[in-house]
């Protein structure tokens, strides 16, 4: 009877000192959005679908409950190319509104690859905190034996709880690398090791003992997000040949911004240089970018089309800002009123 007493005491103290640790660990939230980390095979359509939620994630990663006490929200559960800006403001919203818990030290944010980078500066540039935000994705889906959706997922938490991570905004933690959200981009389609940030590298890696950062972001900015609909903005690609047809349908089809991808360090030929003057003369700031993916834009060249003629007639030059994020900074910075040349290459110039 007493050994049975003393079995009891020992049970009860050891349920309260779990209790306790509990209760110590940070609080991690996962907003799960979808894309191929969410996906299974149909056996119908022998395809990747849609098909589990953020606590079914969750349940392939038990060891998580030693970094982090990780609570769940599905958000949706859809293809990153369905992503859009309504989708991003209402994520800008979910993820402000719960780094202002002080229990919680960071944000998890699943997501398809597909669209990953735009989601993942979309968020650096409108969320103000210096919590972690943490995106991952998967490239293989959980149907797969070698899924790598549970390692990214175990990485991101452990990010998230580390204080290295403030400060540091927005970032990409895949393949047990991780990338600010500025510079990093999709270079493979199936690849694991598939984000990149090029000539600049990875901020930092994830091993076994600990996590180890080699850098930190330093051309940040925010901006304040002033509505859930953006102003229409968008990307005309250059190419040999192109006449700046595409253009005008874009601006006469209501667009408020244009992005042109242009070639080299910033440069189109005569016909899409008409069209870009004829865009800027009805009101609609261009910005350019090249479809190099290293290196800056700059207005270098004087021969129509060349960089330094497309300033002269009031385009601003998009820095080394891939087409895709000038475009969600340029829609950004439309809401907010700023429009004009000398207004838009400073904030793409930071």
């Amino acid at each position: 009877m007493q050994l049975k007493h003393i079995l009891l005491t020992a049970l009860l103290v050891s349920s309260v000192a779990t209790a306790a640790v509990g209760q110590d660990r940070p609080v991690v939230v996962l907003l799960a959005t979808g894309g191929t980390i969410a996906m299974k095979i149909d056996p119908e359509k022998n395809a990747p679908v849609p098909a589990i939620s953020g606590e079914d994630l969750m349940a392939t990663v038990p060891a998580v409950a030693t970094y982090a006490t990780v609570e769940v929200k599905n958000l949706s559960n859809v293809p990153s190319a369905y992503m859009d800006p309504v989708r991003w403001a209402a994520l800008t919203n979910e993820v402000t509104a719960t780094l202002a818990r002080s229990e919680v030290a960071g944000v998890v944010v699943s997501h398809g690859t597909d669209t990953l980078e735009e989601t993942a500066y979309w968020l650096d540039l409108t969320v103000d905190s210096d919590k972690p935000v943490v995106l991952i994705g998967a490239q293989r889906n959980a149907s797969e034996s070698d899924f790598d959706g549970p390692r990214n997922l175990t990485n991101a938490v452990r990010i998230a709880v580390d204080s290295q991570s403030r400060g540091k905004g927005v970032v990409l933690a895949m393949n047990g690398q991780i990338n600010a959200a500025r510079s990093v981009t999709k270079t493979h389609t199936s690849n694991v090791e598939t984000f990149k940030s090029g000539e600049f590298g990875v901020l930092g890696e994830v091993y076994g003992d600990r996590i180890v950062y080699s850098r930190a972001p330093v051309r940040r900015q925010h901006v304040e997000l002033r509505a859930d609909r953006m102003p229409r903005v968008d990307i005309i690609a250059t190419y040999g040949g192109a006449d700046g047809y595409l253009l005008k349908a874009a601006v006469d089809h209501g667009a408020k911004g244009i992005v042109v991808q242009g070639l080299g360090m910033g440069n189109v030929n005569p016909s899409v240089y008409a069209a870009v003057k004829d865009a800027i003369g009805r009101g609609v700031p261009v910005v350019i970018t090249s479809r190099v993916p290293n290196g800056r834009v700059l207005p270098n060249y004087g021969f129509e089309g060349g960089g330094q003629t497309l300033v002269a007639a009031g385009a601003v030059m998009g820095d080394d800002l891939s087409a895709q994020k000038a475009r969600i900074l340029l829609m950004l910075l439309l809401s907010n009123g700023r429009n004009s040349q000398q207004a838009l290459q400073m904030a793409f110039d930071r």
